[in-house]
């Protein structure tokens, strides 16, 4: 909600990064889709906010170019707090809340893709799917990156272990 109530707070967190020589910023919108906004009474502001957080981040890192060296802009996409692997949401509504998100990052010029920290692997294709429907949708592809959070038992919150969640991701074709 910063995006569009404080964009000079947002401006000056990734002015903060930019200037110790990070060449990629995180769009402040982790977890801005319907699904976590709908717990404060807002999930229709979901395309609003998204295009916000990328929009500023891609005028912060335009005006970072130095020695025609770009500033890129990750769309970052955080897991939620709703598990479908848990019976807590329907695949199909958290993927389409998802892609409502991802196109706002895409219209706000977000270079990449970040779906990150989640703990559950259908969270993470629901996610990419989202995603490469959005880019289908506004015909521009941009790579799209994958992190998944392990716990100290090795394992993902729902009990995915490492190799599990290696084999899946694989075959889901991240790009990095």
């Amino acid at each position: 909600l910063l995006c569009a109530t404080r964009p000079d707070v947002i401006r000056a967190m990734h002015d903060a990064f930019l200037s110790v020589g990070v060449d990629a910023v995180e769009t402040a919108s982790f977890g801005s889709f319907g699904v976590v906004l709908a717990e404060y009474g807002i999930p229709e502001r979901s395309y609003e906010l998204n295009v916000a957080a990328a929009s500023l981040a891609r005028e912060v890192c335009n005006g970072f170019e130095v020695d025609g060296r770009p500033r890129y802009v990750a769309g970052s996409i955080g897991p939620g707090t709703k598990l479908p692997s848990l019976g807590h949401i329907r695949f199909a509504e958290l993927r389409d809340a998802y892609e409502v998100q991802a196109r706002g990052l895409l219209d706000g010029g977000a270079d990449l893709f970040l779906i990150e920290t989640s703990m559950d692997l259908l969270q993470v294709k629901a996610a990419m799917i989202a995603c490469r429907r959005a880019m289908q949708a506004a015909g521009r592809q941009v790579p799209l990156q994958v992190q998944v959070t392990m716990e100290t038992t090795g394992r993902m919150l729902v009990g995915s272990q490492i190799g599990a969640a290696v084999a899946s991701l694989q075959a889901m074709r991240p790009d990095g």
